[in-house]
């Protein structure tokens, strides 16, 4: 929390009161860079883990000191406690077949994108509902703190009505440390963007439309790098997403940054985690709050923790407190996120001229 013209602005996520433990399914680089930290941070017991390759699964089991390792997911749930919840990290393709394995009932934290096509994100919606499944899908860039920050000032009025949302990120991407990503058909909009447009409904809500155009790089062999998408709020809110992974003209000139812009101040957050990645630099959150008869001037806070790996505490925190009857609101169930799903969906619509 820190302290804005006597306004306490929180930002950190909610923990449980009472953590439940996690059985985590696929054994990827993300459980070990951000789920794992994420959760020894929070102070959440993961109790078992399994991957297809059982070696990739005791790996990070010993490393991160995980008791048990399971040959399947059936074996998995088998031997799981009854209150666990499902941590699903694994590719969308297989995203039904291992719903179906976990308990009816069962808390679930699957990885996004919720689906690579609309079609699979309404068979997983499908499968979470006849499961009566407790389902989240870790769109965490909710929860970073500059995120959190920002949307704490827009709700107490201090920069106004908001009438500008903005991401633009220029950068070179190392997409070769994703091999199964970097061959998808749908690369930027489905693996990247997608947490924009996510951030976007979730401050805005549902646009009456979406013009979008998604591009490859001449020399480069992946499917698309770059894109830009307009979203339609009416007449007076801006919401826009630039992005070009193909800047590899030195730090000079990257940006990765989210801007609000309101009627009575703006804010602005570097997204440190994107460049020179994996390594990062230091995010930034500025802030400017006009006064009547003075100049404007920018001020910068410190804030404690980043994207990568303290917003993945909020998702799956979110997730237990919600199963916990503590909250009464899980913000990225699968019910909102196929709306995100369908304004993807709608952006290669566009894209493609349909």
């Amino acid at each position: 929390m820190f302290k804005l013209e006597n306004h306490d602005i929180p930002y950190l996520p909610v923990l449980p009161q009472r953590p439940l433990p996690i059985v985590i399914i696929g054994a990827g680089g993300i459980v070990n860079d951000a789920h794992l930290p994420a959760y020894r941070n929070a102070g959440f017991e993961v109790v078992g883990i399994t991957n297809r390759t059982r070696a990739r699964a005791e790996k990070l089991a010993a490393a991160w000191g995980i008791p048990h390792v399971y040959d399947s997911v059936a074996e998995a749930v088998a031997h799981a406690p009854a209150e666990a919840v499902y941590d699903v990290t694994i590719m969308p393709e297989q995203f039904v077949e291992t719903l179906n394995q976990l308990p009816d009932g069962a808390g679930v934290l699957i990885q996004k994108p919720m689906g690579d096509y609309f079609w699979q994100s309404q068979e997983i919606l499908e499968v979470c509902r006849r499961k009566n499944l407790v389902a989240a899908i870790n769109c965490q860039l909710r929860f970073a703190p500059y995120v959190a920050a920002a949307r704490e000032m827009l709700r107490q009025g201090l920069i106004g009505e908001l009438y500008d949302m903005e991401v633009r990120v220029t950068l070179e991407t190392p997409w070769e440390l994703f091999p199964h990503v970097m061959v998808h058909p749908r690369l930027e909009i489905q693996y990247h963007s997608i947490h924009y447009i996510d951030l976007i409904r979730s401050f805005l809500g549902e646009p009456s439309r979406v013009m979008a155009k998604t591009l490859r790089h001449p020399a480069k062999a992946l499917s698309s790098s770059r894109s830009t998408i307009l979203f339609d709020y009416g007449e007076t809110m801006h919401a826009v997403i630039n992005t070009n992974h193909d800047h590899a003209f030195g730090p000079e000139n990257q940006e990765s940054f989210i801007k609000w812009e309101g009627t009575k101040g703006a804010i602005k957050a570097r997204m440190g985690l994107l460049m020179n990645y994996p390594h990062g630099v230091p995010d930034k959150f500025e802030y400017c709050i006009m006064h009547e008869g003075e100049q404007p001037v920018w001020h910068t806070i410190a804030l404690e923790g980043s994207w990568f790996p303290d917003a993945f505490m909020g998702t799956m925190g979110s997730l237990m407190r919600f199963k916990n009857g503590e909250t009464d609101v899980l913000p990225t169930s699968v019910e909102d996120v196929i709306k995100t799903m369908a304004v993807v969906e709608a952006a290669y619509a566009s894209s493609d001229g349909k």
